[in-house]
């Protein structure tokens, strides 16, 4: 059996506030924006490049506002998406990395994995609700 992760709901209190931080700062495309009465609306959008999307809105979830935890965005050159997200408004955090690689016992040093490791730096951010993402890179290569 095949399972496939295609969407995550993100709880919001403003959906338009939610909307435009979304699509305006981090980038994300609007796929759906539906609301058949003033009880529910849903909103999905999807980083481009991904096959998972993120679903806001009114009445499509109990979790509590700003609740969303450590959801990954993988980049393949980390230093380029924290730089467009600042350059949009975005307040993103310093980049850092898993140290000892070889050993890693969940410790951090400042900057970019020297060896721009798979799955070895790291940047964070959060909406404007408190859900908080993380960057992280993969697939990086030197011309």
């Amino acid at each position: 059996m095949k399972f496939s992760v295609e969407v995550i709901t993100v709880p919001v209190e403003d959906v338009e506030r939610a909307l435009r931080f979304y699509v305006d700062r981090v980038g994300f495309v609007l796929d759906v924006d539906y609301s058949p009465n003033d009880a529910f609306r849903v909103v999905q959008l999807t980083p481009s490049g991904s096959s998972c999307s993120i679903q806001i809105g009114k009445g499509i979830t109990d979790a509590p506002v700003g609740s969303l935890r450590n959801a990954y965005l993988v980049v393949t050159d980390l230093e380029t998406a924290r730089r467009d997200l600042l350059g949009r408004g975005v307040q993103v955090s310093d980049i850092r990395h898993k140290t000892p690689i070889a050993a890693w016992d969940g410790g951090f040093a400042s900057g970019l994995d020297p060896a721009r490791g798979n799955y070895a730096s790291f940047a964070d951010f959060s909406d404007p609700d408190g859900n908080r993402w993380i960057l992280q890179e993969r697939g990086y290569r030197t011309a």
